[in-house]
C-alpha cells in the first residue's frame, strides 16, 4: 500500500463540489491539485497540506502535525499531520480549509519543458 485509500476517500468527498481538482501520484503518495496548484495529498497515511508559511511554526505546535522532510530537508509551508490529528472531522476540516485558503495565493510550480 503505498498510501492509505480510507483517507483518499475522505479527501476526494470533502473536496467533490470544487472545480478544477486533478489527482495525481507524486512522491509515493497521492497529491490533489487545485486550479493547477499542489494542495493536499496522502503519504502513507498521514495528510499532507501546504500551507501559508507564515503560519508554518504555529501550525507544527497542533497536534499529530510536522513540518515534510524528504532527505533531511524540511519544506517549510509543508506539513504531514497523522491520523491523531485528523481524528474528528472538525480537525480534518480545519486542514483540508487552511490548504485550500492558501492556495488563492500560492503560486504555481513551473511547467517543465522538454
Amino acid at each position: 500500500m503505498a498510501y492509505s485509500e480510507d483517507l483518499a476517500i475522505r479527501i476526494r468527498n470533502r473536496l467533490i463540489d470544487l472545480p478544477n481538482i486533478v489527482e495525481k501520484k507524486m512522491m509515493g503518495g497521492l497529491t490533489f491539485m487545485y486550479n493547477e496548484k499542489m494542495c493536499v495529498g496522502i503519504i502513507k497515511d498521514e495528510l499532507m497540506c501546504r500551507i501559508d508559511p507564515l503560519m508554518h511554526a504555529a501550525c507544527i505546535e497542533k497536534n499529530g502535525c510536522r513540518t515534510m522532510d524528504f532527505t533531511n530537508r524540511p519544506m517549510i509551508g509543508y506539513v504531514l499531520i497523522n491520523s491523531i490529528g485528523i481524528k474528528s472531522e472538525d480537525d480534518f476540516d480545519y486542514w483540508i480549509n487552511l490548504a485550500l485558503e492558501f492556495n488563492k495565493k500560492a503560486k504555481s510550480s513551473k511547467k517543465k519543458t522538454n
